[in-house]
């Protein structure tokens, strides 16, 4: 299963074996306490046809896994000569199945096979001869626990008589519940001490022992109230009375990393529209894994479903799929000190994203639906080198300490 991607390896070295001059995304900041002035370059493309590839882990040997979420496909990626060659280490076994939040360590690939209209979630292990293995069943703890029931979602200021007309069947639920159980497990980390998965379903980070017990180690809050529009809900099949009321919908966690403070950051979609039409409401969230603290680090992202965090800087990297002026994505770079946005890259809907040793490893055009709502398989795995522009020299997460990587 463990190859070596070279290209992985060093930052000059893939620019001069892939030999591509492309233009440099960059960005210029200055100010009293400068943050790094940056240039995203494009340097190869590893894979493609790909379809919903949501999830991505590249390993500090750069390894790469990733899935194809709606095909219920695990891939491992192999460079040869600066080409990538796509192979299948496991499959979902049953058609409409989902295979998602992949990580790795030590030789071995965790990721969740699910099925979420049926509560059905089970978090796997792969190791080097190929048998994959049940972890732990995330969809039994979820209900049996149901984390998230200690929030409440929906209006918070609704007249008792406009929600009454609210049709608690039809497609925006009722005018307010508590969580309920529903179990989409979108993004785990491999630990030293377990494996930590966000459930973008239970609005939840869990934390599962390597002896497959399972315990919850924060829940997200809901998202911060925003005013109903008439578009919205027309959109929803609310009656006009909601037209400016205000709704506070579920979190939805879809990426979890450590930072060197030791804390998890947790990536979050917003709940409901997630285009921007009710504003630019993804989040990035940091989660004591001690003691379940949870702090805000940013916010006002469209469609954050993936981050990587440099272990020097502390500086956030944030894909969000429906970013950019035109809504058609970027990825960014967030300060975790001041929560400033200080970079923006424009990449074509990227969802998943890694920073290893100076790189950025992204799965890009990961859901562009056709004219039927339907991803097409046009998704692929790239690699960007991240450039300090005042030096010319590769930035972020320099390896200098690999060896307490995931330890």
């Amino acid at each position: 299963m463990k190859k070596r991607i070279i290209i992985g390896v060093a930052c000059a070295a893939a620019l001069a074996t892939v030999g591509v001059a492309s233009p440099a995304y960059a960005w210029h900041h200055a100010d009293e306490n400068p943050t790094p002035d940056l240039a995203l370059q494009p340097v190869a493309t590893l894979a493609d046809g790909l379809v919903s590839p949501l999830s991505l882990d590249v390993d500090r040997r750069g390894d790469a896994v990733l899935s194809q979420n709606f095909l219920g496909e695990l891939d491992q990626v192999i460079e040869t000569d600066g080409v990538g060659a796509l192979s299948t280490l496991a499959t979902a076994g049953t058609p409409g199945l989902e295979i998602g939040a992949v990580s790795s360590r030590r030789d071995i690939a965790y990721y969740a096979v699910n099925d979420q209209a049926a509560g059905v979630s089970n978090l796997m292990s792969l190791d080097s001869d190929g048998v994959p293995e049940q972890l732990a069943d995330l969809g039994a703890y979820e209900a049996a626990e149901n984390p998230d029931q200690v929030n409440t979602y929906g209006f918070t200021d609704l007249d008792p008589a406009c929600a009454a007309l609210i049709d608690p069947a039809g497609p925006a639920g009722p005018a307010t519940y508590t969580g309920i159980v529903d179990v989409h497990p979108y993004a785990s980390l491999a630990l030293r001490d377990a494996v930590y998965v966000a459930d973008a379903g239970g609005n939840d980070i869990l934390r599962v022992d390597y002896d497959g017990e399972i315990s919850t180690v924060a829940v997200l809050p809901p998202s911060e109230p925003v005013a109903i529009t008439a578009e919205a809900a027309a959109a929803f099949g609310l009656p006009d009375c909601v037209v400016g009321a205000d709704y506070a919908f579920e979190p939805v966690p879809t990426d979890v990393e450590r930072g060197s403070d030791g804390w998890l950051y947790v990536s979050t979609l917003p709940g409901g529209p997630e285009d921007g039409s009710l504003g630019l409401r993804g989040s990035v969230w940091k989660v004591n894994p001690d003691d379940g603290d949870v702090q805000l680090v940013a916010t006002g992202f469209a469609g954050s479903t993936g981050i990587a965090v440099d272990r020097d800087s502390g500086v956030v990297l944030v894909a969000e799929l429906f970013g950019g002026a035109d809504g058609t994505g970027q990825i960014s770079a967030v300060s975790s000190d001041t929560g400033e946005v200080f970079a923006a890259f424009p990449v074509s809907s990227p969802a998943a994203i890694e920073l290893r040793d100076g790189q950025v490893f992204a799965t890009v055009d990961a859901f562009v639906p056709d004219e039927t709502g339907a991803p097409q398989a046009i998704g692929s795995l790239q690699v960007f080198d991240l450039v300090d522009l005042s030096d010319g020299d590769c930035w972020g997460d320099d390896g200098s300490h690999d060896s307490d990587w995931r330890d």
